[in-house]
């Protein structure tokens, strides 16, 4: 990247991450929960940028996936939600946790009428997200939990963990700090090793944004930060894709590497009786494989998020993941892939990022005042303690 000034080269990351995020989203959406296999035989080779739907003009009666349109540059439920949550962002103007998912993003799932792109016209966004992330509506505004623990019950996937990224970016450089708002923003939406995956992927965005990041530095963030399975698989993925500079060759060594901790199984569409259960034992897939191939790929954005589609599975979300890591870490989103992307999907993709740029700033701001408060407190504290301080007095 071009050196600029700091203010600037946050734009340009938050901007990159996000927008980034969305396009990988878009991407993704048309061949999600195929295996490689079947979409290189459906598309007559890898997928290398924005296509159509699965079924083709048969998508509004065509199953599994009636009535979304999916492809032709559409974003499905992981950019509404990360959307959603920058607009919380935006009312609050301060760091978030699971109260404020009550009082604020539920509200704004279920009372507020916005463009569905793949639902082709207006609609509440309850009505478009899947039903784990109705599990908020149901947990929280129906049935009163403790935001807290209101992710205690819900399946285990990767629901909280894809529209985290703007908490890795308020808390940008900060990875600690970021994964520790993830997790109790998460806790009012999943539990186990899916609250664990929103808190790491959030650290990976706050990592990329370091001034040098690399994607050796943002995994090392990662395996600092994570616990239990969801770090093993993390650390076995990264492993196996530091052997590969291509995505062909990685595709089937990186879903073996994340097989044992993924509780899917090996059929999509077919979970296992075990699939998407509370574990210490397990992970998401998801956030290791989009790690894997910002791996593979050296942190282009490009290669990441091609890596992620082709990978397939749960492939809008992988590439949600990559995207917004690459994103982050300064790799050019192609302007070809975002300006079809805000067509198709008749969003502004740049206008959530200038809103998040200046909360950011504006948090920034007040945890700075608010460390010094804290500073000078402490240090009066010590002063108390020094030689000839009030208790050497007597």
């Amino acid at each position: 990247m071009t050196p600029k000034d700091s203010e600037s080269t946050l734009e340009e990351r938050i901007t990159g991450a996000l927008v980034g995020a969305a396009v990988g989203d878009a991407l993704g959406g048309p061949v999600e929960g195929y295996s490689p296999d079947q979409i290189a035989e459906r598309h007559g080779g890898r997928v290398r940028g924005i296509v159509g739907p699965w079924n083709g003009d048969a998508w509004r009666t065509a199953r599994p996936l009636a009535p979304y349109h999916k492809g032709d540059g559409h974003v499905t439920d992981d950019t509404l939600m990360t959307h959603a949550l920058i607009r919380v962002y935006a009312e609050v103007r301060d760091h978030l946790d699971a109260y404020t998912i009550a009082e604020h993003l539920v509200p704004d799932l279920m009372t507020t009428p916005r463009w569905i792109p793949e639902l082709e016209q207006e609609a509440l966004p309850l009505h478009r997200i899947f039903l784990a992330e109705k599990w908020l509506v149901a947990r929280l505004h129906y049935g009163h939990a403790d935001p807290r623990e209101a992710g205690v019950g819900n399946i285990v996937n990767c629901g909280a963990a894809m529209y985290m990224a703007p908490v890795g970016l308020v808390n940008a450089a900060n990875p600690a700090g970021a994964y520790a708002e993830a997790l109790d923003i998460a806790g009012a939406h999943q539990s186990s090793y899916g609250r664990e995956a929103a808190g790491v992927f959030a650290a990976a965005v706050a990592a990329a944004c370091a001034p040098d990041a690399t994607p050796r530095s943002v995994v090392s963030a990662c395996l600092s930060l994570a616990k239990d399975g969801t770090r093993e698989a993390i650390e076995k993925v990264c492993e196996e894709a530091a052997r590969h500079r291509e995505f062909e060759s990685a595709l089937r060594p990186l879903r073996s590497a994340v097989a044992p901790y993924d509780t899917v199984g090996p059929d999509y569409r077919q979970p296992s009786l075990a699939a998407r259960r509370p574990s210490r034992l397990h992970a998401i897939e998801e956030l290791p494989i989009a790690l894997g191939m910002l791996v593979v790929a050296d942190g282009d954005y490009r290669r990441a998020v091609l890596g992620a589609v082709n990978y397939g599975r749960d492939c809008d979300s992988i590439a949600t993941m990559a995207g917004a890591i690459a994103g982050a870490l300064g790799s050019p989103v192609p302007d070809d892939w975002s300006k079809r992307v805000a067509e198709a999907s008749r969003l502004d993709l740049w206008a959530p990022p200038r809103a998040l740029a200046e909360v950011t700033r504006h948090v920034f701001a007040q945890d700075t005042r608010r460390r010094r408060s804290h500073e000078t407190a402490f240090s009066t504290l010590l002063a108390d303690t020094l030689p000839g301080g009030p208790e050497c007095s007597a």
